[in-house]
Formats: structure tokens, sequence, C-alpha cells
């Protein structure tokens, strides 16, 4: 199926095996997640389920299946784009791996350039570097497209905040890229106790300048990325901050909790609020934020569902991005919303 907009979910390993074939035809991309680097050189020895790309190319001869390299945690970034040296390690090991197992190209998601958010390796150099990794990797598709007679695409992921944006110069950097996976989810929960969206499509209640994906986009927008660029993300996952010690009028949102906002501790499917009533849950909306939240009293979860997503596309189609990708296959229900309203 030929799609107007971007719909790329990114799949990890333990999913790569499991789409579904109805949802293989409906996708335009799909991000295999992740390769790693060793000693400079892109490695996928570690995917076991790359003889599926074929299989899924069979099936909709339209998808694009693209290496995405790096994810949270992932070392190796800022010592493979150090050097001219370590970057034609990093870029060739990466096109042989392209070749051999014929992806579309190339995703980079580096968490995150001239930060240890995630304890990774990093320096002020990060951010020249970030660009001349940028330019070698087109140069070496296009290269390979020679050989090869493809076109392929270069992508990168980036932080939906402001430090993403002073690690890197995106101005320069977009004349390489095809599109810029905007991360709008986790915009709050990991390091802060207090609850929130961590995937709102506007700032919550009470907090008119806070994080949002509208916000994120105009951010990026402002640093030099054309919108027609910029692929949306949504997060097919919540965030739960346990132990929130006073709910006050907004039935917990925006509250100190005992936790910061976790992925673990939701059992219960979080697009069905009647199942979330057995398990004590109320699931509330936040008009400004357009966006749905649950709380019992004591936890507050923040998540995507039906709603909350249809604006989303709505959003897409009206400010003119390319298109949705989210993190990650498996949400069967939100990818059915995804694939019904973006075209």
């Amino acid at each position: 199926m030929k799609r107007k907009h971007v719909f790329a979910p990114y799949a990890m390993e333990n999913s790569i095996g499991e789409l579904r074939i109805y949802d293989v035809m409906r996708i335009s991309h799909l991000n295999i997640s992740f390769g790693l680097i060793k000693d400079h050189a892109v490695t996928v020895d570690h995917l076991n389920c790359l003889d599926r790309i074929a299989v899924y190319k069979k099936v909709n001869p339209d998808l694009q299946v693209i290496l995405s390299i790096g994810g949270w945690g992932a070392d190796g970034f800022s010592q493979a784009a150090e050097n001219q040296e370590n970057r034609d390690i990093f870029v060739s090991s990466a096109m042989a791996i392209v070749e051999k197992w014929d992806f579309d190209g190339i995703d980079i998601d580096w968490e995150y350039p001239c930060s240890d958010q995630a304890g990774i390796a990093y320096g002020p150099q990060d951010k020249e570097n970030f660009t001349f990794l940028m330019r070698d990797l087109r140069a070496g598709l296009t290269k390979t497209g020679e050989k090869t007679g493809k076109t392929y695409i270069l992508t990168c992921a980036v932080g939906g905040e402001q430090y993403f944006i002073d690690g890197t110069n995106m101005a320069d950097v977009v004349p390489y890229l095809d599109y810029v996976n905007l991360m709008t989810y986790d915009l709050r929960g990991g390091f802060t106790k207090i609850t929130g969206h961590h995937t709102g499509l506007y700032p919550q209640t009470g907090e008119p300048e806070g994080p949002s994906s509208a916000r994120t986009v105009e951010l990026f927008h402002n640093a030099g990325v054309p919108y027609e660029k910029m692929v949306l993300g949504s997060a097919f996952y919540g965030r739960k901050w346990s132990g929130v010690k006073d709910p006050g009028s907004m039935n917990g949102l925006g509250c100190e909790a005992e936790t910061v906002g976790s992925f673990s501790g939701v059992r219960f499917p979080l697009q069905d609020p009647e199942m979330a009533k057995d398990y004590g849950f109320t699931r509330y909306w936040d008009d400004n934020a357009k966006a749905p939240y649950y709380f019992n009293g004591t936890d507050f979860i923040s998540y995507d569902d039906q709603e909350s997503l249809k604006l989303k596309c709505d959003f897409i189609k009206e400010k003119g991005l390319a298109g949705l990708m989210y993190w990650a296959y498996g949400n069967h229900v939100l990818f059915e919303v995804a694939a019904e309203n973006l075209d």
C-alpha cells in the first residue's frame, strides 16, 4: 500500500519476526532496532530476524526497511564520529550491512550528542562531528546506490527538547536527511517525580510553557528543520508514577509522587478504560494537552489512546508534517487508529 504520509513503527528484535502481515501491508517504513557500534563499526550480529526483511518486502513492495543504529545507552557514537578514519570505518561497515540485508536506508539514534544522560561517552566535539557523520553517511549511501541502482534514505531520531538542538547543528544536518524522527515521548517521566503527560500534543493544564509534541515541532522548525521533513512521534506505551502525595484538583496531574515515571507496573491494556476500572483506575482527559491519563488515588499513568492519537494524526496533516513514527510495534489498537487516520 502506497501511503501519502510516513507511517513508521520501530520494531525491537523480539518483535521483528512477529509483525502481522496485514500490518506490513499498511506501513511505509519499518525501523529495525537496533544496530550497535563496536570498535567504531556497525554490527547487527546480535539480530536474529533479519531474514524477515525479504519476506516483508515481498508482502509490501513499497515498504522501506531501515536499520536504526543506537538507542538509549548505546555507546560508541562519539568515538566513531571523532575523526575521518573512524567515520570511514563506521560508514563502510554500515554500507556492507545495507547491501547484505537489502536495507533501504539508515536511521541514526544517537542519544545524545554532547550529553551523558544515558551514560555514554560524549564531548563538545560531538556537535560538529554529528554533522560530519551524517554528511559521510549520505555520501556512503549515494555511492552504494550507484552500485546497486537504488536510492537510499537517511534519517535520524532526535530528543524532543532543546538539549538536542543545543548539542547539534540541525540546520547543517538537514540537507543530508530525508526525515527527522521527533521522539515526542518521554518528554517527562524518567527524570522527574512530578506527574504529567509524557507524550501530550499540547502543554498540560497548569503548565502553559511545558513540554509537548507541538512545542517540539516548533523548536526544531526554528532550528532549521522544515515541517515537511518532520515525523512526529507517538508512545504506544505508558509511564507510571506511584505514590502521588496530594492529588489536588486535577486528579493527580502535575503532582509530586514518590517515584519517577517508569515503564513498569501497568497490568492492563492502556486503551481499555473499562478494564482499567477493574484495577481501580479512572480515565481523565486534559483538554489543554489533548491527552488522557489514569489515576487511582495514588498512582498516575500517562499514555496515548485512540482519541489522542487521532488528534495527533489530524495535527500532522494540518501542520504539513511528513508523518508518524512510534515506539514500539506491538500495540494493535493504536496501530489501527494510526493506519486509518493518517491518509
